[in-house]
């Protein structure tokens, strides 16, 4: 796939450089982090070489819209990812199924296709995984310092509602992620039924 090596090149430069400190969640180790899990899809669905390179550079620049603004940061991806695509040869179709995969990770997640499903999976792949309090403890920190959210009883609130609204969309997070996402939000409801006995 000509471009290839320089457009991911040119994404680990700029998840490198041009993230804000105050990212404690979607920073440059939230991208590396997808991009694992994706690898593992790959491997595990024997995806074939061309659309995992798409998937990679969907999974590189899913996030990159941070460099310019926690708002909307998805549709500043897909102008930042369509310029570089441009520049590096890359056919309108490639740059159209790689916008599809940017977008398909906002939230509300909605992939339309199977490549979406994958990257939707690993982007919220931590919701499942033994790693879930620190990551989550990430973006609080990460949200604190935008003043979204600052009490923790509301932030588990809000991470109950999140994980009840979840849906992972492969047969793999289905089976291997789920039921530990369970497991997350009964046990974030005690820790709020906790506190909100004790007041």
């Amino acid at each position: 796939m000509k471009g290839y090596i320089k457009i991911r090149k040119k994404a680990f430069e700029i998840l490198n450089s041009k993230l804000s400190k105050k990212l404690y969640y979607h920073g440059a180790h939230h991208t590396y982090d997808v991009l694992s899990v994706i690898n593992q899809f790959i491997k595990r669905e024997k995806i074939v070489s061309y659309n995992a390179k798409l998937l990679r550079i969907g999974t590189l620049y899913h996030d990159i819209g941070f460099t310019i603004s926690n708002i909307e940061h998805e549709k500043l991806g897909c102008e930042i990812v369509e310029k570089y695509m441009l520049e590096y040869g890359f056919s309108d179709k490639d740059i159209k199924v790689v916008k599809g995969l940017i977008m398909a990770t906002r939230i509300p997640q909605t992939p339309q296709n199977y490549l979406e499903k994958l990257i939707c999976d690993a982007d919220l792949d931590y919701l499942g995984r033994g790693d879930y309090y620190p990551i989550s403890d990430q973006l609080f920190k990460e949200l604190q310092s935008f003043s979204v959210v600052n009490d923790v009883n509301e932030w588990n609130k809000i991470q109950i509602n999140f994980l009840e609204a979840h849906q992972y969309h492969t047969d793999f997070a289905k089976k291997n992620r789920q039921p530990q996402k369970e497991k997350r939000i009964k046990e974030l409801m005690e820790l709020v039924d906790k506190v909100e006995k004790s007041m």
